[in-house]
């Protein structure tokens, strides 16, 4: 999707350099892969301003892999026969900031939205150098669509969950589209929602704020550990709080 005025001026203006940050963004449409998807349009917006600041970014959309059910890394060591999600990780495990888009059904995230969380989840294991989750140092947004109400519902669900596994989430980090209450044009249908300036403004805004948080945690090398190294709290670890760099 083509920026805006407003939106290709603030991209203009920029002085940042973000050309060393990559971005991810996971379409949790319940389309068929070769459909249009209106969550797809909509993260586009976004995913257009990243790209003229020079992020690299990757887009993947969940209903065209074979992603199983469960909280297992790889869920083919537990039974399935397939399962995409170890490959898509590395996809996702290389981006420091992740947006999560997805239709509202019966107000809630699709049911595609809610699988990629709790695959999220099955890494939620895993820690860096620093002892802290995986997760720590990147960044979280979602983009939400739909024809009926429930777009703050689905946002505070997903920005919860992405928050509890480690992602840091920046102020105004979703945005969305509702379409009228009941059947009717989706985002983009006949250029619907197109002009919309709040869902513009919106869409900006979180864009921008997960570029600054992003930028602020990479020139910090992350969060600091202290008070959040799960490797002091394993099983047989004695911490030393008089001489932090001792544990035996």
């Amino acid at each position: 999707m083509e920026s805006n005025e407003k939106q290709t001026t603030l991209c203009d203006r920029n002085e940042t350099d973000f050309s060393d940050l990559r971005a991810v963004y996971v379409n949790c449409t319940l389309q068929h892969p070769d459909k249009p998807s209106h969550t797809a349009l909509l993260m586009g917006a976004s995913a257009g301003i990243m790209r003229r600041n020079g992020v690299v970014v990757d887009d993947i959309r969940a209903t065209a892999h074979r992603i199983a059910f469960g909280v297992q890394p790889d869920m083919r060591e537990h039974g399935c026969e397939h399962d995409d999600w170890p490959d898509l990780w590395q996809r996702i495990e290389a981006a420091d900031i992740l947006v999560i888009g997805s239709p509202i059904w019966l107000g809630e995230q699709s049911s595609v939205c809610r699988l990629v969380i709790e695959r999220l989840y099955a890494m939620s294991g895993l820690l860096n150098d620093k002892g802290q989750s995986l997760f720590y140092g990147r960044v979280g947004g979602v983009v939400v669509t739909g024809n009926e109400d429930g777009a703050k519902h689905v946002a505070m669900n997903v920005l919860y969950s992405l928050s509890h596994l480690g992602y840091m989430i920046p102020p105004q980090a979703d945005c969305g589209w509702l379409g009228e209450a009941g059947p009717g044009p989706g985002y983009g249908d006949d250029g619907a929602g197109l002009d919309n300036e709040f869902t513009q403004q919106n869409t900006t805004v979180m864009t921008w704020n997960l570029l600054h948080v992003a930028r602020m945690l990479k020139d910090a090398g992350g969060l600091p550990n202290h008070g959040n190294d799960r490797k002091a709290w394993s099983a047989g670890c004695r911490f030393d709080y008089e001489n932090p760099e001792r544990r035996s």
